[in-house]
């Protein structure tokens, strides 16, 4: 005998595969709502009204202390290097 092929088929949460389609877009919604939660309750500092004539004392410090200008010197050897595509010929790399 031949078994009914009318019977009902199974409901839709009971498919793997659709659990695996709906949690992606899930999973955003979730990161979403707490990525809104973290900027709502951390709000960004703000800066000090004066921010640049800070700055510029901090430059003139460095100006007046030559060991601090002198550490920053690497740094700005290898901004510049970067910028410009340059080497220095210090920096020169030797054939053996």
């Amino acid at each position: 005998m031949q078994k009914n092929s009318l019977e009902s088929p199974e409901p839709w949460w009971k498919f793997g595969y659709v659990w695996m389609v709906v949690a992606g877009p899930a999973i955003v919604v979730v990161a979403a709502f707490f990525t809104l939660y973290l900027a709502v309750t951390r709000p960004d500092p703000v800066i000090s009204q004066d921010y640049y004539r800070l700055g510029i004392e901090i430059n003139k410090t460095l100006k007046d202390e030559p060991q601090a200008a002198a550490s920053m010197a690497p740094a700005l050897q290898a901004r510049n290097h970067a910028q410009t595509g340059v080497v220095p010929s210090s920096q020169m790399p030797t054939k053996p």
